[in-house]
């Protein structure tokens, strides 16, 4: 057995109270660290989520600043000061009136090599709803030759339609479907296309290539143009764009910043089929007229001149020893009539015309001009009458014995 002098246990008292010291204080270190790292994350996190508590607030209000601190993790709610104020009226007009906007699709009878009928596929376009009893109006050209339309809406619905009234003059047509009971349609009102300022801004919806309710933009580009249709008709007063119009926008609304129907978009000029930045719509003026007759009486009561006309040409003038070659001939007058009373002749010899071998008459007096619209061509007859009502009195210059005679001729009519 080992013996310890008094000095070397004093020594070794204080060794073990040192060391034990030492552990004692590492423990309370490390527990004190731990606590502290706690604490630091809890506040962390509580911060955290004050920020994006506040951030939400913030966007709520319509600010968005703070997007720039917490971009990946919150989102902020749209609102009117995000955009401009033509996106906002751009945002107006499509909201109040794509669901008046329809799609049109038709159906025609085709025969094949053995003249045995069958149904294909005919053309597509757009129309607009304008009266809550489910007309729309569209471009006769859209449904022109149809054995069935049918018509889709916004929510997908298709409906089939039927033709109420159609005038090749306007190129424009009136067709109905038959609403569900309760269905609440919405409808496109006319605004004033009198007033219309080349340069204003307007907003074209339709189906180009079958892509329903594009909206395109654009401006006025031009006023009063004369222009032919695919029916041969001069159209005038049309109403030009640079909105984007493709095939598939024809019968579809061109609107102002209102919101109101001022055109219907009905051709566009362009050497491959496809916008070329110009565009033409029937103005809502002339729509309105032929609307109220086509719905009243299922075609246009435009007054007309009481006698038959042949395109003049150089073959005829040559044959009739006329001095012009252009204007109309006017081949026979209606016995009795209104334009009989006014002094307008016939033709008094009877010749055969064109590849059908159509007789008619030569002689008589040439129309050139209709209360101071030039006439040169069978289309600009129908356009200077294209306004008229059966009843109006109109101005008619006519070529007679190479002189010009001026005449008053009552309309009858069409």
């Amino acid at each position: 057995m080992k013996l310890y002098t008094r000095g070397q246990l004093v020594r070794s008292v204080i060794i073990v109270g040192l060391s034990l010291g030492l552990v004692f204080a590492i423990v309370l270190i490390k527990l004190t660290k731990g606590q502290s790292q706690k604490l630091a994350e809890s506040q962390e996190s509580t911060g955290l989520e004050t920020a994006l508590e506040a951030a939400e607030d913030e966007a709520i209000a319509g600010d968005t600043s703070f997007l720039e601190e917490n971009a990946a993790t919150v989102i902020p709610v749209a609102n009117s000061s995000s955009y401009s104020q033509e996106e906002l009226q751009n945002i107006n007009v499509y909201s109040i009136c794509n669901e008046a906007v329809v799609n049109i699709n038709t159906q025609i009878v085709a025969y094949d090599w053995f003249l045995e009928p069958y149904v294909q596929d005919g053309g597509s376009g757009s129309g607009s709803i304008i009266d809550k009893r489910g007309y729309i109006l569209t471009n006769v050209h859209v449904i022109q030759n149809a054995s069935k339309i049918y018509v889709s809406l916004f929510d997908g619905t298709q409906y089939e339609a039927e033709i109420v009234g159609q005038d090749l003059d306007s190129d424009l047509a009136v067709i109905k479907f038959t609403p569900p009971d309760g269905m609440e349609l919405k409808t496109i009102g006319f605004g004033d296309s009198t007033s219309l300022k080349v340069g204003q801004r307007v907003i074209a919806i339709g189906n180009p290539f079958g892509l329903e309710r594009t909206m395109t933009t654009g401006i006025v580009s031009g006023l009063g143009r004369p222009i032919q249709n695919s029916n041969n008709r001069i159209i005038r007063n049309m109403v030009q764009t640079d909105a984007a119009i493709n095939p598939g926008n024809s019968g579809g609304p061109l609107l102002d910043t209102n919101g109101k129907m001022i055109g219907i978009n009905t051709m566009i000029k362009s050497s491959s089929g496809s916008s070329s930045g110009v565009g033409f719509a029937v103005p809502a003026e002339t729509a309105v007229r032929v609307v109220a007759d086509l719905i009243k009486y299922g075609k246009v009561q435009r007054g007309k001149i009481d006698a038959s006309f042949v395109q003049n040409s150089q073959r005829i003038a040559r044959y009739a020893g006329l001095d012009l070659a252009t204007g109309v001939l006017v081949s026979q007058v209606t016995s009795g009539g209104k334009a009989e009373s006014a002094g307008l002749k016939g033709g008094t010899e009877a010749v055969y015309y064109g590849s059908r071998r159509d007789i008619i008459y030569i002689g008589g007096d040439v129309i050139t001009q209709i209360d101071n619209i030039s006439v040169t061509t069978l289309a600009d007859y129908y356009s200077a009458l294209e306004s008229k009502r059966p009843g109006d009195v109109v101005i008619v210059v006519v070529r007679r014995n190479k002189q010009n005679v001026t005449l008053k001729v009552t309309l009858v009519e069409n």
